[in-house]
Parts: C-alpha cells; sequence; structure tokens
C-alpha cells in the first residue's frame, strides 16, 4: 500500500514517516502542501494519505474531496478541527498523537485497502465497444464456418481463451486473424 504524508511542517512529516516506515509502511513520499500530495496520490492511483488539518495551500477537507479515489485518508488534528458528520475513506486521531495509535490505525486501513483492491480484482470490467464489435465478428465467423449457434461459439471462445490463457478480446482476434487467412 502507497503511503503519502503532507503536513505544512517539514519536520512532522518527517517523524511521521519515520514512525511509519519503523513499523513497516512503505512511505512514498513526505510533502509541505496539498498540492504536492495530490500529484503524488494521481501518479500511484491508491493508498493512504496521512495529513495534520491545515496545509499551506488547503485544508485537509479541501484535500480530501480532491483526492483520487483509491486513496483514504488518515487526519491527525487537534479535536476541534475535526469535522463532527463521518466522512467517507477519512480516519481521524486527535492529537498529541500516540504512536500504537498512529500503527494501529494505519494497519486497519492496509487491511481494508487490500479488501477494496481484492474486491475491485473479482469484479469483471467492462469491455469496450471496440472489443464487443471484435467478439461478435469472431461469433459469426464461428457460426458462418463451423455451422455453430451463438452460444456455441461463445462457449467455445471461452473454452478457447482459458485455454490458451489469454482474455477474450485476444481470443476473438486470434479467430478472426486465422479464419481471413
Amino acid at each position: 500500500m502507497n503511503v503519502i504524508v503532507a503536513f505544512s511542517r517539514p519536520e512532522d512529516a518527517k517523524n511521521i514517516k519515520k514512525i511509519l516506515v519503523k513499523s513497516g509502511f512503505d512511505v512514498t513520499s513526505a510533502c509541505t502542501s496539498g498540492a504536492q500530495a495530490l500529484a503524488q496520490a494521481e501518479d500511484l492511483g491508491s493508498g493512504v494519505i496521512v495529513c495534520g488539518g491545515r496545509l499551506p495551500d488547503m485544508m485537509y477537507s479541501e484535500l480530501h474531496d480532491c483526492m483520487p479515489e483509491g486513496f483514504s485518508m488518515l487526519l491527525i488534528a487537534s479535536p476541534d478541527r475535526l469535522s463532527a458528520r463521518p466522512q467517507e475513506n477519512l480516519v481521524c486521531l486527535p492529537t498529541p498523537l500516540k504512536v500504537h495509535s498512529l500503527v494501529e490505525s494505519m494497519e486497519m486501513m492496509a487491511q481494508a485497502h487490500a479488501r477494496r483492491r481484492k474486491r475491485m480484482r473479482q469484479q469483471p470490467r467492462e469491455r469496450s465497444q471496440e472489443e464487443l464489435k471484435l467478439m461478435k465478428e469472431a461469433k459469426e465467423l464461428l457460426m458462418e464456418r463451423n455451422g455453430m449457434t451463438e452460444e456455441e461459439a461463445h462457449r467455445y471462445m471461452q473454452k478457447c481463451s482459458m485455454d490458451s490463457g489469454t482474455n477474450m478480446t485476444e481470443t476473438a482476434q486470434m479467430i478472426i486473424s486465422l479464419n481471413s487467412v
């Protein structure tokens, strides 16, 4: 899991980073502004942003609203800065910070992150119009040349795909290229 640390004071960022690295977390960067944190987050795609309540260029709430979809936030701030309403993908730790609370919260977030990634991998991705067109063309070729029904052609493509270890789109491309020779 990628971790970005963002605090307005560089020494705060370094101290938090040191604690997290010592506890086994992969801290990608320590930033001193929200813009830097967002730029890092865009490059990484998913992870956790650990930050204070106020950065030089934005409040934590603005950073939270702008962070990419695959990210969660661990906010470390005084209790009076913490929002009363719960927000999605936001965990809050009050100051003064206890090291074991930080590590436990990060472990909890790492587990949630792993579950979310596993769930995303298990969801079938949607095919583009071009991929659907290619698969339809391959099925039509199989139906025309081999006298298959559409269902038989689809099952044949699925079996070829599994046997060859390729996805359905690649299998459709192979069928089309083999039949056009």
